[in-house]
């Protein structure tokens, strides 16, 4: 395929991830749809580059397939690599169904709906999803996040919660995480924010979604008020504050990919998840790892009796947030 001819495809994933502006780099006329559970169609929305959004709920799948079958995708490229996006592959219409090789698939019977595959897991997870584009001839060299951020209420909250004005640099911190085994005890950032202001100057923001009030009001409370909680926020509301700050910490978890993706420094907290693989994009940006001493690598909860996150100090990710902030 070349680059004059007109790419019509059709992309199963939740979240950007740069695909979109590597086929589109590739292929400037191609007409890119994607399909997307509806929670997700807020984030998809800030992207520039996408034609059409298919929105998935379970109970406007029948639609929902139809839908994307009458748009009539050349390809459709699955991204998530499970058995419930291989088969929505299968069914799109495309005469191409392209998906990860069985080696890089969460669920390696997925393969089985594809009629090509392709990728290399041996790097950093945005280069094993960029490589399986390979297979339609895109660059997957190109690191890219064209997002449209909007503005938000939530900003100016958030400032005047923190009591800086509107050109005043502050921080986020992100205490929360799907994975238990993630979350850096709040405590820790507590800590964090106290030796920020001391050191920086800087107060700090702890950022909070569903069921996450609690956890943000504990970093709060040990932060000795150089933290407070920001409104509560959306994916899209959190992108637009992440812009905002000077810097974010957080685990490994969607917000910190976000901010890493609208240019925001970042330093990340790991432990059961390899920052090789896992970590921030940016080479600038910074990492604290315990995950050699973790005993439940990709592990939701941690059954050790020497949990690996417990060993990473205050101090230790606060020097790291001093050498980001003062690298950028």
């Amino acid at each position: 395929m070349s680059n004059e001819d007109v790419l019509d495809v059709v992309v199963i994933g939740s979240g950007p991830g740069g695909y979109v502006a590597a086929i589109r780099a590739a292929f400037p006329a191609a007409r890119i749809g994607w399909l997307v559970h509806q929670r997700f169609v807020p984030l998809l929305e800030c992207v520039e580059g996408i034609d059409r959004i298919h929105a998935m709920e379970r109970r406007s799948s029948a639609r929902v397939i139809g839908e994307v079958r009458r748009a009539r995708y050349a390809v459709c490229l699955d991204l998530q690599g499970l058995l419930k996006s291989a088969a929505l592959a299968r069914v799109s219409g495309a005469r191409r169904v392209i998906g990860f090789s069985r080696t890089l698939l969460r669920e390696p019977a997925a393969v089985l709906a594809y009629t090509e595959t392709g990728g290399d897991g041996s790097g950093h997870v945005i280069d094993k999803n960029l490589s399986v584009l390979g297979l339609l001839g895109v660059d997957t060299r190109t690191r890219a996040f064209p997002l449209r951020v909007p503005d938000t209420p939530v900003v100016p909250c958030t400032r005047e919660i923190l009591g800086v004005g509107a050109s005043e640099p502050f921080a986020l911190l992100n205490p929360g995480a799907a994975w238990p085994n993630k979350r850096w005890p709040a405590e820790r950032f507590g800590a964090t924010a106290r030796l920020l202001r001391d050191r920086l100057g800087l107060r700090s923001a702890v950022l909070w979604g569903p069921d996450e009030a609690t956890l943000a009001a504990q970093v709060a409370r040990a932060s000795d008020a150089a933290a407070r909680m920001a409104p509560q926020t959306t994916m899209v509301e959190m992108l637009a504050l992440a812009r905002a700050s000077r810097v974010v910490v957080s685990g490994d978890t969607g917000p910190l990919h976000l901010a890493a993706a609208v240019g925001t420094p970042v330093v990340g907290v790991y432990g059961p998840t390899p920052p090789g693989r896992n970590g921030p994009w940016n080479p600038r940006d910074e990492v604290v790892s315990a995950h050699d001493a973790c005993r439940c690598a990709f592990k939701r909860q941690c059954t050790s009796d020497a949990w690996c996150l417990d060993g990473v100090s205050a101090e230790v990710v606060a020097d790291a947030v001093v050498r980001r902030v003062e690298a950028a």
